[in-house]
C-alpha cells in the first residue's frame, strides 16, 4: 500500500533512521497489526564481536524494540523477527509472479551471511543451498574495491561500475591471485577486506581496477546462476541483495545462465527488504502493482507542455504521481531531455553536478525497444540492464563509451503517463526516447514533494511541470 525511504523526509542521503513524517505517512494507511523487523538482532550482535565491533556489539540503543518505542511504534504492536537474507529473498519471491524459482542473494552483510543461493517453490518453500559467511563477501570486496578507487564505498559503488568501462579488465588475475578464490557455486575470500584493500597496486589505473573488480563480479554471479540453474532445475531466476543493482552484471546473467525468467525487485537492498520482511512473515505472494509507493504529488501532468519544453529547452523535470520506492528515478521524480544532442550529456552532468564521466540512462516505450537496443530480457522497466544501442551516433547523450545503455522500458499499462509522453514526443521530434536521471542535485536524496521539486528548478535553472 505504501513504501519509501527515510531520507526523502530527512534530505540526509542514505538516512538509516525513520522519519517522523514517514511514519505519519504510512499510519496514514491505518495501523499495523504486527511489526516485521529486517534481521536478528542477536546473530547480528555476535557477528559484531567477531568483526571486532565493539560499540556496535555492546550497544543497546540500536536494538529493534527499544529503537521503535523511540520512534512511537510498537508500545502495544508485536514485533518479529526474520533473517537478513531471508527478507531479501522474499522481497524477490512474493513480487516475482514465479510459481518456482532459484533465488541469489549478494550483498556486503546480513547478519552472517553474504552470498546465498536458495531454491524455492510452493510445495517446499524457501531451501537454503549454498551459502558464504562473513567475511567471505563479495559485496564488500566490491565496496573495498570502491574506496581503493576513491569513491565512497556503501554509496558510490555505481560509480565504479560506470567507471568500468573506461578502463580494460587487466588485473583480474591479480586480483584472483590475491583476494578471493572462485568455488562454483561460490568464492572465497582471502582475508578480511571489511575496512578496504588499503593502497594495493598504487600504480594501477583506477579504471582498470574498477574493470577488473567488475569482471570479476560478472564471473562470480554468472557461475553461481550457472550452478543455480543446473542443481536447483527452476526455470527462473531472482536475483537479491545490494549486489543486484549492478546492471552490467544483470545482463550478463540474463545472456549466459539459461534462465527462461529473471526477476530482480526493483528496490534488491536493505530498504527493499521492508517490503521483504512483511512477505517473509506472510509467506505468499503480495500484490504488485510497481515501485510506485510514495509520497503523492496530487497534480495532473500537463504532457503538451513537457514536449514543448523539451522541444525549446532541451531538459524539463517532472513531479507528479507516487514516489518511485528503489533508488532510481523511473519517471515520476524525473530530469528529462534531449538525447540526441552531442553536448546533452554535459549539460545535464552540470545540472546535477555529477561527475563527467558516469552515463545516464534512455526512456523508451516497451514496444519499441528492441527496435533500438539490442537487450537480453523482454522488457526493462526498472533500468536493471545494460544493452547495447543499435544507433549509438545517433542519441550520444544516453549511450556509455563502450556503446552500451542502463535502458528504462515504459509499458502502457505500467505508466500510462510517461509513455503517453514518450509518443507525443516522438510525434513532435521524431526521436523514440528520451534521457531520463533522478530529479536532485548531487549529494542529496530523490526530491519527495513539489516544493521541494520547485526548489530544484529555481536552483537549476529547469522548469519543473
Amino acid at each position: 500500500m505504501f513504501a519509501a525511504h527515510a531520507e526523502r523526509y530527512s534530505r540526509i542521503k542514505n538516512d538509516a533512521l525513520l522519519h517522523p513524517q514517514l511514519i505519519r505517512e504510512a499510519m496514514s494507511f491505518g495501523a499495523p497489526d504486527e511489526i516485521v523487523w529486517y534481521e536478528r538482532p542477536a546473530l547480528k550482535k555476535l557477528r559484531h564481536l567477531r568483526a571486532g565491533q565493539w560499540g556496535h556489539a555492546t550497544s543497546a540503543s540500536d536494538l529493534p524494540r527499544r529503537y521503535l518505542r523511540s520512534a512511537g511504534l510498537s508500545r502495544r504492536t508485536p514485533v518479529s523477527f526474520v533473517g537478513h537474507h531471508e527478507a531479501h529473498a522474499w522481497a524477490g519471491i512474493a513480487t516475482s509472479g514465479f510459481d518456482e524459482a532459484a533465488v541469489i542473494v549478494a550483498d556486503a552483510i546480513g547478519e552472517f551471511d553474504c552470498f546465498t543461493v536458495f531454491g524455492y517453490s510452493p510445495e517446499s518453500g524457501l531451501r537454503l543451498r549454498h551459502r558464504r559467511r562473513y567475511p567471505h563477501s563479495l559485496g564488500l570486496l566490491y565496496s573495498a574495491f570502491t574506496r581503493r578507487c576513491g569513491f565512497k564505498p556503501n554509496e558510490d559503488e555505481y560509480i565504479l561500475m560506470g567507471m568500468a568501462a573506461y578502463g580494460r579488465p587487466r588485473h583480474v588475475d591479480e586480483i584472483l591471485d590475491t583476494w578471493i578464490t572462485l568455488d562454483p557455486p561460490g568464492y572465497r575470500l582471502a582475508s578480511n577486506v571489511h575496512r578496504g584493500i588499503g593502497e594495493w597496486l598504487p600504480d594501477a589505473r583506477p579504471e582498470d581496477l574498477a574493470a577488473s573488480m567488475q569482471a570479476v563480479t560478472e564471473r562470480v554471479l554468472v557461475e553461481a546462476a550457472v550452478w543455480a540453474r543446473k542443481e536447483i532445475g527452476a526455470p527462473h531466476l531472482i536475483l537479491m541483495g545490494g549486489v543486484a543493482l549492478n546492471c552490467v552484471a544483470n545482463s550478463a546473467i540474463a545472456r549466459e545462465a539459461g534462465f527462461s525468467g529473471l526477476w530482480i525487485f526493483p528496490n534488491p537492498g536493505d530498504a527493499g527488504s521492508s517490503v521483504g520482511a512483511a512477505a517473509a512473515r506472510l509467506r505468499k505472494p503480495l500484490r504488485w502493482e510497481g515501485p510506485y509507493l510514495g509520497t503523492r504529488i496530487e497534480r495532473d501532468l500537463d504532457i503538451p507542455a513537457v514536449v514543448t519544453g523539451l522541444s525549446t529547452d532541451g531538459v524539463a523535470a517532472v513531479a507528479n504521481g507516487a514516489a518511485e520506492f528503489g533508488p532510481r528515478a523511473l519517471g515520476n521524480r524525473s530530469l528529462l531531455a534531449d538525447p540526441r544532442p552531442a553536448d546533452m550529456k554535459d549539460r545535464v552532468n552540470s545540472v546535477k553536478g555529477r561527475e563527467k564521466f558516469r552515463p545516464f540512462a534512455p526512456v523508451i516505450r516497451e514496444e519499441l525497444l528492441h527496435e533500438y537496443f539490442d537487450v537480453p530480457v523482454p522488457a526493462t522497466p526498472y533500468m536493471q540492464f545494460t544493452a547495447r544501442c543499435r544507433e549509438p551516433e545517433a542519441f550520444p547523450a544516453v549511450v556509455h563509451v563502450d556503446g552500451t545503455s542502463r535502458v528504462q522500458s515504459v509499458s502502457r499499462h505500467d505508466h500510462p503517463v510517461l509513455h503517453e509522453l514518450l509518443r507525443q514526443w516522438e510525434a513532435e521530434t521524431g526521436c523514440p526516447m528520451l534521457l531520463n536521471t533522478s530529479l536532485n542535485s548531487r549529494g542529496e536524496p530523490l526530491v519527495n514533494t513539489w516544493r521541494e521539486a520547485q526548489a530544484f528548478g529555481d536552483r537549476e535553472g529547469v522548469r519543473v511541470h
